[in-house]
This record gives C-alpha cells, structure tokens and sequence, in this order.
C-alpha cells in the first residue's frame, strides 16, 4: 500500500490507462499546458504529448461533441470538466448523444467514454456553482453513474470506467482532491456497480456516497461511543446501484438513513427508500429516513451553507429517530 492525494490516484489510473492503450486520450479545458485546473493531469502532456492531452476553448458543448464522436470510431476519450456545473452546456451530447447512441444505432456504434470533473459543494461558490448531479444523471439510461469517497476507489473505479464500453459519468469533488488515502501497489480494478461496507455496524445502516460519507463517519463515532452501532455502506456507483448489498444489511439491522448531498426530490435517497420499501419492508422496524441538503439553492453565506448540508447531528438525529429514542 501507499499513501497518496486524491488527485494522484486519479492521474495515476489515467496513465496507467494511457500507457496501456493507444485510444485513450484526455481532453479538457486547462489539462495540458496548466496541468488541470486542479493539478489531476499534471505532466501528462511531457509524457503523452499534444494529440493525446488536448487543451480546448472554453465551449463545453464543441469539445464533448468532438469527444463523442471520437469514442464513436474506435478511441476511448476522458473528458474533463472543470467542473460538473459547466457541463450543463453539454448536457446536449451526454444526454442525447452519448447515453443514447447504442439503443438508436440499433447496436452498432458503443460510446466508450469517460466524462468526469469536480461534484458538488465546493466553499462559497454560490448557487450555480454549488451543485451536486448524481441524481441528475443516473436518471438517465445509458450511463453509467460513479462517485468515489477516496483515492483508491477513485483509482480502482476510474481505470473500471475507461475500460468500460459505455459512457460513465464521474463524478469527483473539488474539496477532496488534496485528500490523502491508502492505495494498492500495483494494478487493481475496482468493478462498477458494487457498494462497499465501510463499517460493520448491527443497530442501524447508513447507506451514503461521495464526500459526504466525512459526516457520516464522524457521527457514526459519536453514535458508537453511545452504544450505537452503526453500519455504513458506500455505494460507489449510482447507476447502477447496488441494491442487494443495502437490502442484506438492512435485514441484519431493521433501520436505515440515507445521507445525501443533494437536494430531497427525485433523489439517490428517494430510490433506496422506494426500493427498501418494495424489498426489505417485513424487516424494517422503522421508517427509512433521509438526510439531505435543503431543497433549495445552495447559498453563498457560510452560515446558510452550514445550515443547507448535512451535518452531524443533523445525521445523529435521523438515526435516533429510527431508534425511537
């Protein structure tokens, strides 16, 4: 094992990548001369030169559309997006293009692709900078939905998605890139849609994704040390969601909180809880609760961004309640 940023495990499944097929290229916005607006893809241009890290205008639309059709001929690009708010101007080639291209070519052209950025909150960036897409996204069939909680998920599941022959949307985080986390030596895969149980617990499943899981670990310390046990599971992917890892522990503990960062309707949230209901209803003892962010748009002022996200005793308090306590 070793210890390595966010950022680096990132860059280091994209060279690996790289190295091990010609057809892979990265093309961005800043991915070349300025080494990624967040350093991912630094010196990746001296290694692989100009025709395989592309810098582009900033026109969202023009470089995903040109990436499109160059995973429709044979290459497997990696788009990167400074971050996901921007690529609501490319929504247009993701959506209608990418995600759809092998149901109306009746199967004749795969759209090997890789579309992957920075996710959610980020500090004081205001409303239309602010947002988190893992909903949004996974409502659509035809792509594949990941967002990882750590530098060797991310690894693992980023080299899983450039491999893969459907379009994945990755969905990373701003504030997660310098964070520091064991990877393995050597190659390693991690495959796309199997959640993972971070914590055992017996009383109550929390099932949560993405950066957010930071607060549920803290909450589910202060729980433990009140004789709570809590187990966690991190889902990794959201389309597909891997629903029969959250149905077997939430047999094993009758009580369920989903922790999400985004906003409550038509949520990740909203689907484990209909799903739950559908499959493990003769084993909950409790309403499923959620805990997410407020539905309304995100805030510039400190005091309302911490009031808007989930927090800590925000997350206690969900999990008592299924506890009637």
């Amino acid at each position: 094992m070793k210890t390595v940023q966010f950022r680096e495990a990132l860059r280091e499944a994209m060279n690996e990548e790289m190295r091990r097929d010609q057809s892979v290229f990265l093309i961005g916005e800043e991915v070349a001369e300025y080494n990624g607006a967040y350093k991912v893809s630094q010196g990746m241009l001296d290694e692989f030169g100009p025709k395989r890290v592309i810098d582009t205008p900033i026109a969202e639309l023009g470089f995903t559309g040109i990436a499109v059709g160059a995973s429709m001929n044979g290459l497997r690009p990696i788009v990167e997006f400074m971050t996901w708010n921007f690529a609501i101007l490319a929504a247009d080639q993701i959506i209608n293009s990418a995600a759809k291209m092998l149901q109306m070519s009746g199967g004749q052209y795969h759209c090997p692709i890789v579309f992957r950025g920075g996710n959610g909150t980020a500090g004081q960036l205001g409303a239309t900078h602010s947002q988190s897409f893992e909903a949004f996204y996974a409502h659509v069939p035809g792509l594949k939905v990941i967002t990882p909680s750590n530098p060797a998920d991310a690894k693992g599941l980023l080299k899983a998605a450039i491999r893969d022959n459907d379009p994945v949307v990755f969905l990373e985080s701003e504030k997660m890139y310098g964070d520091k986390g064991e990877i393995p030596e050597g190659e390693y895969i991690i495959p796309i849609g199997v959640a993972d149980i971070k914590r055992k617990g017996t009383d109550v499943t929390i099932v949560s994704f993405g950066k957010i899981l930071k607060v549920v670990y803290e909450a589910a310390e202060v729980l433990e040390k009140e004789g709570i046990s809590v187990e966690v599971i991190d889902l990794r992917t959201v389309r597909p969601i891997d629903y029969k890892t959250v149905v077997e522990s939430v047999k094993k503990t009758n009580r369920c909180v989903i922790v999400e960062e985004s906003w409550p309707l038509a949520s990740i949230a909203s689907e484990i809880a209909y799903h739950l209901q559908q499959y493990a209803f003769d084993y909950l003892d409790a309403p499923v609760y959620r805990v997410m962010q407020t539905d309304t748009p995100f805030a510039f002022s400190p005091t309302l961004i911490e009031a808007a996200l989930p927090n800590v005793p925000r997350v206690i308090a969900a999990v008592k309640a299924t506890l009637y306590k």
